[in-house]
Order: structure tokens, then sequence, then C-alpha cells
């Protein structure tokens, strides 16, 4: 699909652009480029300056906070905030509770939380995977008993990405333990400083404690922090995961992690030339790209079609696409460190692989193994093939 942009969308584009340019610090982009840390103070003063700015929530309504751009423009923002390298917003609170609460949440919810997420007062986790609950999510065990106004939450949640940040949790709990298990989840909002509240990081093959285990013992909840009806979870927790599943796409970063990996292989040496004039590297590199560009037309698909017709089976194929796209990039930059991508790469021989990828490899090592998670969060792979199916096929 081919846009023809017109003068305004032209120029848009390049107020964006200059924004970025004047206000983004050049060396945390450099480290967002290469993929080194960010720290978590970092990114909520990035993300207060965009609400300064009045634009940290693109796609909310105008009035919630929003900035009524049109989906085009959504789209130009978002190409042009993952081109600058701008740290990656903390999107639990803005792009996965807010729609939420704004279509199930009570008007007081609304009014409490919603301006807070906008100007990132409060960090959000999530609270859905369990050890025996991660796929099939609706097998989840942790318990809320309700006692007069408020639950009594036990149980257990695992993978929980960014926890030991948080100070609240959207949570799914199991409400009623009779019937059909969908129907006895229930929808909470949990303050993360409540007694009871228990978090245990966990390493990753990157060495990093990205994601958590969080116990509750006799954590109580007030009545009042449950999103509508109680055994209705699931529906709003099927709301939630769509727009998860198009943010896993990550198409805007894949376009920019296409062009780093285009940077990488002029750096490197392969028989005493760039590899980036190699025809092997070429040919793979550019089915990479060409992939790309038909899960971008899709999405683009996406977010032309009317807004009341919510999520379909195209999110599940953005999900697919977008993370199998995002692993093969990965795998391809990995390709060309080579040896370099071990932990004491400065010792490996051989022929010059260039600066650029010598300084680069660790990050690189430590992108690839994180990025093999795509295939499982959100809703795993395998997964979305049987939505695509269904909805498609049947």
């Amino acid at each position: 699909m081919l846009f023809d942009f017109t003068a305004a969308d032209l120029a848009f584009r390049e107020e964006v652009r200059a924004f970025f340019r004047d206000h983004l610090d050049p060396e945390l982009a450099s480290r967002v480029r290469r993929h080194l840390p960010v720290t978590a103070e970092e990114s909520v003063r990035w993300q207060k300056l965009l609400f300064q700015k009045g634009w940290f929530a693109p796609g909310w309504p105008v009035a919630h906070g929003g900035t009524g751009w049109s989906p085009l423009q959504q789209y130009i923002y978002d190409e042009e905030y993952h081109a600058a390298a701008a740290p990656l917003v903390i999107s639990f609170g803005r792009d996965l509770l807010a729609p939420v609460l704004m279509k199930f949440g009570s008007p007081a919810q609304q009014q409490f939380y919603l301006p807070r997420i906008l100007a990132s007062d409060d960090w959000w986790c999530q609270g859905y995977s369990e050890p025996d609950a991660g796929s099939d999510l609706a097998s989840l065990r942790t318990r809320a008993e309700r006692r007069g106004e408020v639950y009594v939450v036990n149980g257990q949640k695992t993978w929980t990405t960014l926890g030991q940040h948080a100070n609240r949790m959207f949570c799914l709990v199991r409400t009623e333990v009779t019937g059909k298990k969908q129907e006895g989840i229930s929808f909470l909002l949990i303050d993360m400083d409540t007694p009871g509240i228990e978090v245990r990081p966990i390493v990753l093959l990157d060495g990093e404690p990205e994601v958590n285990e969080v116990w509750f013992k006799d954590v109580e909840v007030p009545v009042a922090n449950r999103i509508g009806e109680e055994g209705r979870g699931w529906t709003y927790a099927k709301q939630l995961l769509g727009h998860e599943r198009t943010g896993i796409a990550g198409i805007g970063i894949a376009k920019r992690e296409i062009a780093y990996l285009w940077e990488l292989a002029a750096s490197a040496r392969h028989r005493g030339r760039p590899l980036s004039e190699d025809a092997v590297f070429r040919d793979r590199a550019a089915r990479l790209e060409v992939e790309l560009l038909a899960l971008d037309t899709t999405s683009l698909r996406l977010l032309s079609a009317p807004a009341a017709q919510g999520p379909g089976w195209e999110v599940s194929l953005l999900k697919l696409r977008g993370t199998e796209l995002m692993q093969a990039i990965s795998e391809l930059q990995m390709e060309v460190a080579g040896p370099l991508a071990q932990a004491r790469a400065a010792q490996v021989p051989g022929e010059a692989a260039g600066d650029m990828v010598r300084e680069a490899a660790p990050a690189l090592l430590a992108r690839y193994l994180n990025l093999r998670k795509l295939s499982i969060f959100g809703g795993s792979n395998e997964i979305q093939r049987n939505i695509i199916a269904q909805l498609v096929f049947s």
C-alpha cells in the first residue's frame, strides 16, 4: 500500500523530527541505538518531557489528553520516534491499561488513574502469567476472596516485566472456582506497596533482571479497585491483549534495526571487503526488508480500519510476523559480529571486524538472547496461528 503524503503530512513529519532533534539527548539516543542500558529514571524523565509537549499518548482520545492525530499522523510519529532512537515508553499503563479503563472503568477510576498515567506518575506492571498459566492464561489460580469491601488475594504471578520498578499492577485473579474457567476471573488494580506483596527478580539469559516473580499473601485490595463486573475480567483482558500484540509487532523498531544491520555490515570485513558488499549477505538482508515492507503495509491497513471494528485476526498476524522478523534481524546482526559476539570479544583474533562491530558485539549477543522471548509472551506464536486459522478459515 503506497501513500502519497500531502504537504501537511510532510510538515508534520518535519515538526516531529525537529522535536527529537532539539530535545532528545544524543548520548541517550546513541545508547538506545546500540542496545545499551537506559535507567528507569531516564525513561520516566523522557516520558514527562513528552507529556509536557502533549505527545505522550498519541492514540488516546483528546478528551483524556490525547493528541487528536489521525492514524497516518500516529504512523508518522511512531516511525520518526524509533528512527530517532528515543527510549521505549513504558507501555503497560499508556497502551495496555488505559484503553481498558476508558472502556470499562468507572468515572472515578478514569478520573484518578488516567491523569497519573499521562503524567508518568505511576509505573504499572502486568499481573497475568503464572507458573502453570501462560499461554493457557484462563487456567490462572491466583485467588481473590471477597470479604466485605476488600478482596484478599493469595497466589503467584511470574514473568512480570519491570515489576521491580512498578508501584501499581493490573492483575487477573480468580474470584470463582466453579463453572467455566474464563467466567471466574476478575480484573483488579493493585497498589504494589500493599503489605503481603513480595517481588523476586528473575535474571534472564542476557544477565538482566527484566522480569520477576510476584507473590501475594493475604493482600487486601479494595473492591473499588475492580474494573467492571466481578467475573468479567476475561472479557476485559482480551481487549488488552489485542493492544499488546499490536505493540509487540515493533515495526518502527524493526526499521531502525535494519538500518543498524547495514551499518554493522559496512564496518565488518569479509575476505578483505566490507560485508555489506557480499552478495549472500545482501540477499538475506534484502529479503528481511521486503518482508518488513509487507508487514508495514498490513499495519497501515489495520490503522485505517474503522475504530469500532476493534482488533481482529490482523492483530495476531502483526504479533506473529513482527516478532519473527525482529528475531531474524537480530540473528543476522549476530552473524555479522560472528565470534566477536562473545563475552571476551576483544580477545578474538583474525581479520579485523571494524571498531563498530567489536564494540557492538556484547550488546548484540544480549539482545539476541533477550528476543527469544518474543515467540512466547503476549500470547505464543502457536496460539496466534490458531487464532488466525479460526477467524480466517473457519
